[in-house]
């Protein structure tokens, strides 16, 4: 018999005790002694829940289990951003981790708490507002644009967006090396204009987004700028925090 079809233990018998997830979360939270409120999750109740977050503007932590081994993942978002992520076989953790989440507490000190937690840069910049976390996607697009040595026309755009005081404010990304600008830090957000570099002949090129329809094109990375500033929105200020509506 080869080993592969031996069966493998259930990495989940409390789960099936409990009868779930969700059972299975609100168990852990007596045997530590807390209350939690337990919410569906976004995969389904087989495999997924959340832990609610009184917190305001924090969603529901979200818990999801591996399929191959004991694995608990957890994710915490919070005005369209994914703050703080993470993974323990230890469903007692995971209670921590939600009660924490929703307490409010610093990214900081979730994971000094739980160093099974971590977070990011720019998830730190968004404790920050909105203008830090601008600044931090701004410097990010340029050490990607500076290495990208075979493709200069998109270095080209990226410098000549960023000298622009009117999209320099705003939320800047890229798809397919399309340069995309947000008036939102968070997602959903679809961006107010974009900019496609030159490439194999084709001129730059403004777009409605990364993948619509080509509103007008230019010679140059700084040509292209300014007719994309020239389709922003009247009275469009700087980039806020969130989604978009």
């Amino acid at each position: 018999m080869h080993s592969d079809s031996v069966p493998q233990p259930d990495p989940y018998p409390d789960l099936a005790a409990a009868g779930g997830l969700a059972s299975a979360l609100e168990g852990a939270a007596a045997d530590l002694g807390v209350g939690i409120a337990v919410v569906p999750g976004d995969w389904g109740p087989a495999i997924s829940a959340g832990i609610a977050a009184p917190h305001p503007g924090r969603k529901p932590l979200s818990v999801r289990i591996g399929s191959r081994r004991r694995w608990f993942a957890v994710s915490g978002w919070s005005e369209g951003v994914e703050l703080i992520t993470g993974g323990t076989p230890d469903l007692h953790d995971v209670v921590r981790a939600g009660v924490a989440w929703g307490a409010g507490k610093s990214l900081a000190e979730l994971t000094a708490l739980l160093p099974f937690l971590h977070f990011g840069e720019l998830a730190a910049a968004h404790e920050r507002g909105p203008a830090a976390v601008v600044d931090v996607q701004w410097r990010l697009m340029r050490e990607q644009a500076a290495i990208e040595a075979e493709f200069p026309e998109f270095g080209l755009l990226v410098e000549a967006a960023h000298a622009e005081p009117r999209l320099r404010r705003l939320y800047p990304f890229s798809s397919h090396w399309t340069l995309g600008f947000a008036a939102h830090t968070g997602s959903p957000c679809p961006p107010v204009v974009a900019v496609s570099p030159a490439y194999g002949g084709r001129p730059y090129r403004v777009r409605e987004s990364p993948q619509g329809d080509c509103l007008a094109e230019a010679a140059t990375a700084q040509e292209a700028v300014a007719l994309a500033v020239a389709r922003l929105p009247p009275g469009l200020g700087a980039a806020v925090a969130g989604a978009a509506e």
